[in-house]
């Protein structure tokens, strides 16, 4: 009822107010009623509100013309909006009193202010320069009055506070001021140069407008296109993820040695001078280098000693692991390090036979870490050794051709001054960092920062439902 009383009144002010100099030059008129329109026809949703070059004709119309006319270019911005978005009657009727009254008040007050300032209709530059400022302190007060609507409709429709409600349009801001002070220049450029200077500006306008309307529509296309690309990755890793889950319900130890692997593994690829990339790499190997074992058999899973019949089974895991790692996309490096780190330095490991710095920096230390947390924690093949023994034996396996010796002091060193089992209780999820994974895998390339713009939002802002 208020908004219909607010049309109506805003209707007929105009009608008492209305001068008929306000009207001419004709093609003024027309000019600006055609940049309203078109402005709302080439106008793209946002996810903050909406962009268009309205604006910029309503308060053209505020500075140029009059009360009357500028309510005119609002009202009929708004049909076009309205009309085209299918709204209902409640959202039709906001949007008319809002950009019935709103224009109208501020052109309204713009010729009081420019009659006592005697600068409306001066060629002169200075007079210009004033007429200008006006528009735009005009033109930030008939902002703050229509966030005031807005948030008044949404007061009344959904109970939220006003001052809760700030946040929201604080953001939106500087686009506005940006459109109100463009408007601006524009109203000096018509008073001291004419109008082919505003025609002139008008058309670059409406290239800019469709421009930039392109670039957020190819923008809002990217955004669709890494949401996807989230969704397929996340898809990847989320079946790995549940693979290694699965078979911890199998084997208990499977999640535990994942976890501390990486996690030693992660501290010494740093210890070693690794850089971030690489350490990702090898912690992600030790997190996923078991996951093979889920194609295992229940006799050989649980087994306490192989069966030589099942003792390609076990030799194949790296295979199985990497083939599945490697199925995920940018997880090249980590196969590769899953797949080679049962080599030996010596050249009789497997399954490829690699000798000294053949085998990857990655696998060399997966082998070691992995390696010494079994030996350390009780599993399905051996009794569990205390540090002290273990760590004599990773040398003694150093010496005899298996490991990298240079790695295996460094690890002790990474023992001895973290603690024997510091990455003891290292947990899967945490290690996993599931959600940077993601994130990072479907960003095939850096983001060029968003466009700004000067169109964003005219006199009322778009919101879930309300187009005021």
């Amino acid at each position: 009822a208020g908004e219909l009383v607010l049309l109506l009144a805003s209707a007929g002010a105009s009608v008492l107010v209305s001068r008929t100099s306000e009207w001419q030059p004709a093609t003024l008129v027309a000019i600006v009623l055609v940049l309203a329109l078109l402005g709302e026809r080439f106008s793209v949703e946002l996810q903050d509100g909406q962009l268009t070059a309205s604006t910029v004709a309503i308060v053209l119309a505020m500075g140029l013309l009059g009360p009357s006319p500028a309510a005119a270019c609002g009202v009929a911005a708004m049909v076009i909006a309205s009309a085209t978005r299918g709204l209902d009657f409640g959202q039709w009727l906001n949007n008319l009193a809002s950009f019935a009254a709103v224009p109208f008040a501020g052109g309204l007050l713009i010729r009081w202010s420019g009659e006592a300032l005697g600068v409306l209709h001066s060629t002169q530059a200075s007079k210009s320069v004033v007429l200008g400022m006006l528009v735009l302190a005009v033109f930030v007060v008939t902002l703050v009055v229509n966030f005031a609507l807005i948030g008044l409709r949404v007061l009344i429709e959904d109970g939220r506070p006003l001052r809760r409600q700030v946040p929201e349009f604080l953001p939106l801001l500087p686009g506005e001021l940006a459109a109100g002070a463009l408007a601006s220049i524009l109203v000096v450029a018509y008073q001291s140069a004419g109008l082919p200077m505003l025609v002139a500006a008008i058309v670059l306008l409406l290239i800019f407008q469709h421009l930039t309307v392109a670039l957020v529509r190819s923008e809002q296309r990217a955004e669709h296109l890494e949401a996807r690309s989230r969704q397929l990755v996340g898809l990847q890793l989320g079946v790995l993820r549940t693979l290694v889950r699965a078979l911890t319900m199998r084997d208990e130890t499977t999640g535990r040695h994942a976890a501390s692997v990486a996690a030693y593994a992660s501290a010494l690829a740093s210890d070693l001078g690794c850089s971030d990339d690489e350490r990702d790499v090898v912690r992600a190997a030790g997190l996923l280098h078991e996951i093979g074992k889920f194609t295992w058999p229940d006799r050989v899973l649980h087994a306490t000693n192989v069966d030589d019949k099942d003792v390609e089974v076990v030799k194949n895991n790296p295979q199985e692991s990497a083939l599945l790692v490697g199925a995920l996309d940018g997880y090249g490096p980590v196969a590769d390090a899953i797949l080679y780190h049962h080599e030996r330095m010596d050249g009789r490991g497997y399954p490829a036979g690699l000798i000294g710095p053949e085998i990857p920096l990655s696998s060399r230390i997966l082998a070691v870490c992995a390696t010494y947390d079994t030996m350390t924690a009780r599993d399905a093949y051996r009794a569990k050794m205390s540090a002290e023994e273990a760590m004599e034996e990773l040398r003694l396996a150093a010496r005899n051709g298996q490991f990298d010796a240079d790695i295996v002091e460094a690890f002790i060193a990474l023992l001895e001054r973290e603690g024997s089992t510091f990455a003891g209780d290292a947990d899967f999820e945490t290690e996993l960092e599931y959600e940077r994974r993601v994130r990072e895998m479907a960003e095939v390339a850096p983001q060029a920062p968003k466009a700004r713009t000067s169109f964003r939002l005219p006199l009322g802002r778009r919101r879930s439902g309300v187009s005021a």
